[in-house]
């Protein structure tokens, strides 16, 4: 996968994390709590990628992807918590776990195949 593809996968998923929060604040209640988190840890996932374009070096390029697939199993359990509680919004939450299940499959692979480079 080319660079391009994560930067535009990863920023076209924090916007859809972004509206998937503003809904879970306007419906309040719990939703509205694991919001909090789930914008912090779903944002967070291309930010980090974006900080890997510019690493200062492999070992620092690593760090931040590993950063950015932490923050992607961070998303992924919070989508997963919205799903069991949040019935109303299945349909629009399933897609959302889908992509963070690829994303993080794909940063394990960049990761992987950078730490295989000599």
């Amino acid at each position: 996968m080319a660079k391009k593809d994560i930067q535009e996968r990863t920023l076209n998923f924090s916007i859809r994390i972004v509206n998937l929060c503003k809904i879970l604040r306007e419906n309040g209640g719990t939703g509205y709590d694991l919001s909090k988190q789930l914008i912090r840890s779903g944002t967070s996932i291309g930010a980090n990628v974006e900080e890997a374009q510019n690493a200062e070096s492999k070992p620092d390029f690593i760090h931040k992807m590993s950063t950015s697939l932490k923050e992607a199993r961070e998303t992924n359990y919070w989508l997963k918590i919205l799903i069991a509680t949040e019935k109303k919004l299945e349909q629009r939450l399933l897609p959302l776990l889908n992509e963070s299940n690829e994303l993080i499959s794909i940063l394990h692979a960049i990761i992987k195949n950078t730490k295989a480079q000599n």
